[in-house]
């Protein structure tokens, strides 16, 4: 049996299971007399949707019918789908789904900041998909945080690493590093084009950085990733670290980025350089 033909009977069942919980108090009906089924109609869910009581019909028998977004997203209006929940009708009926825009967290919580928390000494940090800094643990701190960037004032690693002076950038290999950085950002940006927020940023971000404006400018995309990124310290010199994105569950467009040294020589200076002391912001 083929990918379609298993879809059709769980989207089926997946309708009447949401169709039974919904009760005609629940969306201003009168609840009528001598009802057979717990919850409304199938007529009843086609006329609030909006839609033909046939369509409806077959769209719920699994028949091999074609359903637009307009048509799941009045359907799952009237069966009160949650978020997950209209995903899932998206899925099972074979329609691209476009999650609804949703603010920008700003804020790790405190679960999150132990977790990075116990990763120390491993440097450690929150980023959103605008790469607001949204929490760090003492390792990162003593990574990244020299006094020009506290200086600048921004929470923001994309901001800092465009407008720091290069002679003192944390990253080396800046224009190895920077494309991928920017790359990442706009396989972001297409889930947030035109929020005012996002177009903000990135005007403002152009108008600090020529280079981050041809960056843009040329429409890379790409996925975050594990790479090897090279640091300069003053107190340490070079450290080669390996950089691995995991995602957490409850913040949308959020991950951890975690450090670890790539080599011995690495590991030992980390060791060095934990020993100084953190800067405090």
């Amino acid at each position: 049996m083929g990918t379609t033909q298993r879809r059709r009977p769980e989207l089926a069942s997946f309708l009447r299971s949401r169709r039974a919980r919904v009760t005609p108090a629940d969306v201003g009906m009168p609840p009528g007399l001598r009802r057979r089924t717990p919850g409304l109609r199938r007529e009843e869910v086609a006329q609030l949707s909006g839609v033909g009581v046939t369509w409806y019909t077959w769209l719920e028998q699994g028949r091999p019918i074609n359903a637009s977004a307009q048509v799941l997203d009045a359907v799952a209006r009237t069966l009160r789908l949650d978020p997950p929940e209209r995903e899932h009708l998206y899925r099972l009926a074979e329609v691209p789904f476009a999650p609804a825009p949703e603010r920008l967290t700003q804020d790790a919580g405190p679960e999150v900041q132990g977790i990075i928390d116990a990763l120390d000494p491993l440097p450690a940090v929150v980023y959103n998909s605008r790469y607001d800094i949204l929490a760090t643990n003492p390792g990162y701190r003593d990574l990244f945080l020299i006094r020009e960037i506290i200086d600048i004032g921004v929470p923001n690693a994309l901001w800092t690493l465009f407008t720091v002076s290069e002679h003192v950038c944390p990253v080396m290999y800046r224009e190895r590093e920077l494309p991928v950085m920017v790359a990442t950002l706009r396989s972001s940006y297409g889930r947030h084009v035109g929020e005012p927020a996002w177009e903000r940023y990135i005007a403002a971000l152009a108008a600090a950085s020529p280079y981050f404006a041809e960056l843009w400018a040329s429409g890379k995309v790409v996925e975050p990733g594990p790479r090897v990124k090279t640091f300069r310290h003053e107190a340490v010199g070079e450290l080669r670290m390996t950089s691995q994105s995991l995602s957490i569950d409850g913040m949308p467009e959020c991950r951890i980025v975690v450090y670890t040294p790539e080599d011995e020589e690495t590991r030992e200076k980390s060791r060095l350089l934990r020993e100084t002391g953190s800067i405090d912001l």
